[in-house]
């Protein structure tokens, strides 16, 4: 039986328009992220230092049918845009609608900012970001919780970063995919992992947010192979972290990789285990106490929305480490019909599995009030 109230993983805003111009510190005001009207009409959102505008119909798809929804992106502007996908208050009957008693919540504009070359004028948006996102969960605090932004200036700020996280009620942060400095197994970010381990805030890549996974990456083919593709990037963290012996050293670290499916981590986690047996008679590479699948059972999260193989492969993974997730109000989204998808997905799965996946995996994970009497609700 589905859980009362379940727990999305992985939800979106669409920055409103002030979001950053408000927000962001005096010297950058001018050339703060801002809604611009297009050539063709439509209004989307402009990032100086980034090529392309970002498009509203994208961020805000879900529910509608295909030819619908490029239909709405050729004429679409942010009056269009649902009042839930920016305000905490609105959000909740979509929630209700679906479903869901809790959502974590990614920011969507903030994606592509991970990419920007210029790494102060990115620092200046997401602390931005930071301030606006408090404020709207702070609309609802018992049912929206959000994901803070850093921009990795150095590892000292970035431990800055994830302190003020704290104190704004933030329950994770979402990084980069990208490192100023270094890589992220490098010995000099053994501090910020020790400081994100001690403020027991999960360190989350969502595809998107590097190089290596990015849509505007000429696709060998057919363009959808791009999107096969996005998934790469997270993979890539994954690898690096583990092999890189960053769980070794931290080994309460919590890492989540968000939106790239979960069916892939058995295999990747196959994979790792064969390439270390190549070099390594019992399959433990120098630096490393285990196998490399430890470390992704012990420290590895991951949010899907669609995915029966998931579902399916519990044999081969943790169930305590998958997190489903809606991504309301993304075009990729489940919404609303998250609870029909979930009965047909799960129908082999006991009530343990399906409590822990839906519900209570997110709540341990995040910290967030389980108990809260407002999540006592039949869907």
């Amino acid at each position: 039986m589905i859980p009362a109230g379940i727990i999305s993983a992985d939800g979106h805003i669409c920055e409103p328009p002030n979001c950053y111009v408000d927000f962001i510190e005096p010297k950058y005001r001018e050339d703060a992220p801002r809604i611009v009207e297009q050539e063709d009409g439509t209004e989307a959102f402009v990032i100086p230092g980034m090529k392309k505008p970002i498009a509203l119909g994208f961020i805000d798809g879900a529910g509608f049918g295909v030819r619908e929804r490029f239909d709405r992106a050729k004429k679409i502007r942010f009056s269009d845009i649902r009042k839930a996908a920016y305000d905490g208050p609105a959000r909740v009957p979509f929630m209700d609608q679906d479903g869901l008693a809790a959502e974590i919540i990614y920011a969507s504009v903030g994606m592509g900012l991970c990419m920007h070359k210029d790494p102060l004028y990115k620092n200046a948006c997401m602390q931005a970001y930071n301030q606006w996102l408090q404020s709207m969960c702070a609309d609802a605090p018992t049912r929206i919780f959000g994901l803070a932004q850093t921009a990795v200036l150095s590892v000292d700020s970035a431990i800055a970063d994830f302190r003020k996280a704290k104190e704004m009620n933030m329950v994770g942060m979402m990084m980069p995919g990208d490192p100023i400095h270094e890589d992220y197994d490098h010995p000099d970010y053994d501090a910020l992992w020790e400081c994100a381990t001690d403020l027991d805030l999960p360190v989350c890549f969502h595809i998107l947010t590097g190089r290596a996974g990015s849509l505007h990456v000429k696709p060998r083919g057919h363009a959808m192979n791009s999107f096969l593709g996005i998934i790469r990037a997270v993979q890539d963290i994954v690898g690096l972290m583990v092999l890189g012996g960053v769980f070794e050293r931290h080994p309460n670290l919590k890492l989540v990789v968000a939106e790239s499916d979960a069916g892939w981590i058995p295999h990747y986690m196959h994979r790792m285990d064969h390439a270390a047996k190549i070099h390594a008679e019992d399959g433990i590479i120098k630096g490393l106490s285990q196998l490399p699948s430890e470390y992704v059972k012990n420290n590895v999260w991951a949010t899907f929305q669609d995915d029966r193989t998931a579902f399916e492969s519990l044999h081969m993974i943790d169930y305590k480490h998958l997190l489903w997730a809606s991504d309301f109000p993304h075009t990729d989204s489940t919404w609303p019909e998250s609870l029909a998808l979930i009965a047909d997905q799960t129908a082999k799965l006991n009530d343990d599995q399906l409590q822990a996946i839906l519900r209570d995996n997110t709540a341990t994970l995040f910290n967030l009030p389980a108990g809260n009497e407002s999540w006592r609700m039949t869907p």
